[in-house]
């Protein structure tokens, strides 16, 4: 025992007894002094178990360092989400299904364009126009309304009687007119104009005061135009000495 104690340490074990008291001296003040960082930790030795649940916090964490990979698929929701933060560019359209309220729209896909439904003037391709003339006696026939083969022209004569007339255009195809018109007890009317042009002025009222009555025109190209119109002598307006004259005149 005596020879035991007499033995000096080799320089090894001396070298190795500061080092352990080195570290452990290390370990001891970082726990004591509670500034434990990671280089007391071995790599790759911490896991979650060793953290306290709720923990962790955003200033824990390097920015734009958590990724896809680390989101358990299915837990985002739509309140872990900032409002109106995300865009056309983050959801991908060929995943998305129909909006319930569109499937009607399918059957739009026939309708005119965008330009022509915003004033719904043409439908089918055909489009509806009106004419409209409140004028006082002894008003020459002026123009009211011009088609593309063909010009309206209304007027109301000095004796009250309205005067309601179809001419044709210069410079367009050939084009011709019939024309039905009603006038007192269901008198019918026909007539027709297989050269319709300029300066032939056809009376569509003829010398009645009050009259109704379908015209039609059309061109050898294969234009038409159904106009459907109504004339009144003066006073066709309660309080109102005026003739007037209207109408709607459909073409395509």
């Amino acid at each position: 025992m005596k020879s035991f104690l007499r033995r000096r340490p080799s320089p090894a074990l001396v070298i190795a007894l500061i080092a352990l008291f080195v570290s452990l001296s290390g370990v001891a003040y970082g726990v004591a002094t509670g500034s434990i960082d990671s280089r007391e930790l071995k790599n790759n030795t911490v896991r979650s178990r060793d953290l306290r649940n709720n923990d962790i916090r955003t200033r824990d964490l390097r920015n734009n360092e958590i990724r896809g990979r680390d989101i358990r698929n299915s837990t985002v929701q739509g309140r872990d989400v900032a409002l109106n933060t995300l865009t056309g560019s983050d959801i991908n359209e060929a995943r998305l299904g129909k909006v319930p309220s569109a499937t009607s729209a399918d059957s739009a896909a026939s309708a005119a364009s965008a330009t022509s439904a915003g004033n719904a003037a043409t439908v089918g391709g055909m489009a509806v126009r009106k004419f409209f003339a409140k004028q006082a006696p002894g008003t020459a026939a002026t123009e009211v309304f011009r088609g593309d083969t063909f010009v309206i022209r209304a007027g109301c004569q000095a004796g009250g009687n309205p005067s309601l007339q179809i001419d044709g255009l210069p410079g367009v195809p050939q084009t011709n007119l019939g024309v039905i018109r009603n006038g007192p007890m269901d008198t019918a009317v026909h007539a027709s104009d297989l050269s319709l042009g300029p300066g032939s002025n056809i009376s569509l009222t003829g010398t009645e005061a009050s009259v109704t009555g379908t015209a039609v025109v059309s061109s050898t190209d294969g234009r038409v135009a159904t106009i459907v119109y109504a004339a009144d002598a003066a006073n066709a307006f309660t309080g109102e000495s005026v003739c007037a004259s209207r109408g709607t005149v459909t073409s395509g």
